[in-house]
């Protein structure tokens, strides 16, 4: 029986993506457990892995599910990871941001004030 998921990254540069994510995620990585490998435990049993995989960085995609898209674009542009703003994407609304690397990190969930 499945109890948990980490979804993974693939990065060429950990000390730059570790940077990265620990901004996207506002905490450092909640566990390092080898060489090259980083987590952020996001709730119970689930969670990002971020590993230094040069070869095949930038191929990964991770969706994680917020309460308030419009209040997580706003806490990622004043942390300096741009963005093009929320958007209507698969029957949800979406933000969709680039790591360093390429990897597509999408936001999806609700939004507080409804888009245009």
């Amino acid at each position: 029986m499945i109890k948990g998921i980490l979804a993974n990254c693939t990065v060429s540069d950990l000390a730059r993506a570790e940077d990265w994510y620990t901004r996207l995620f506002e905490r450092e990585p909640d566990h390092r457990p080898m060489p090259g490998l980083l987590e952020w435990h996001l709730g119970q049993g689930f969670g990002v892995q971020v590993w230094a995989d040069p070869e095949r960085a930038g191929k990964s995609t991770v969706v994680l599910d917020v309460a308030d898209l419009n209040a997580d674009a706003a806490r990622l542009h004043s942390l300096g990871i741009s963005h093009n703003g929320p958007e209507r994407g698969g029957g949800a609304h979406i933000l969709q941001l680039e790591d360093p690397d390429g990897n597509l990190v999408v936001l999806a969930g609700s939004l507080i004030t409804p888009l245009p």
